[in-house]
């Protein structure tokens, strides 16, 4: 028998012997999931956070995590919820015509398209897009729960602050 042969046997047992270990060694409910308690109970001890409460037009914005990131929300929106179409207090500031006169970041084009139909809503607000909650979430001051490094590449310069989503949703699609 060539020696490759049995070397290549060999090691391939050794991996199978390996892999089975493995296979065979079991987690409590505790060391599953980032929350370390058990599974099994909805007692949960829940960490406050200081999210930064400041109203709108006063606080820090943060950069968006990667390109076309919707980006966080930077003031509180405590008296603002629940957010629906017949009430939505986000509009009230966010909607461009509105933004610059108040000093807020203007929702993008992307929020005035509807994807579904590939069509220009010629300024009306896609109805989808009514719970901004959804996309965006309140910055808030805590500590990562896992080490992160990722490093976003924005591609155009000002990436970290606008989207360009609908300039470049299609790429790469023939």
């Amino acid at each position: 028998m060539n020696i490759k042969k049995i070397a290549l046997a060999s090691l391939a047992t050794a991996g199978l012997i390996f892999l089975g270990c493995k296979a065979g060694q079991s987690y409590g409910e505790n060391e599953i999931g980032l929350r370390k308690s058990t599974l099994f109970s909805e007692e949960v001890k829940v960490t406050k956070y200081d999210y930064n409460g400041k109203v709108a037009g006063e606080s820090e914005l943060i950069e968006r995590a990667f390109e076309n990131a919707p980006p966080m929300i930077s003031h509180s929106v405590e008296d603002m919820l629940p957010i629906t179409k017949e009430n939505n207090s986000c509009t009230s500031c966010h909607l461009p015509e509105m933004a610059e006169a108040v000093g807020a970041i203007s929702m993008p084009k992307s929020h005035f398209y509807d994807f579904r139909k590939k069509k220009d809503l010629k300024g009306q607000m896609d109805e989808n897009r009514f719970n901004c909650v959804i996309c965006h979430t309140t910055q808030v001051n805590a500590a990562p729960l896992v080490e992160n490094k990722f490093a976003p590449d924005f591609r155009k310069e000002n990436g970290n602050a606008k989207s360009n989503l609908l300039d470049v949703v299609n790429e790469g699609v023939n």
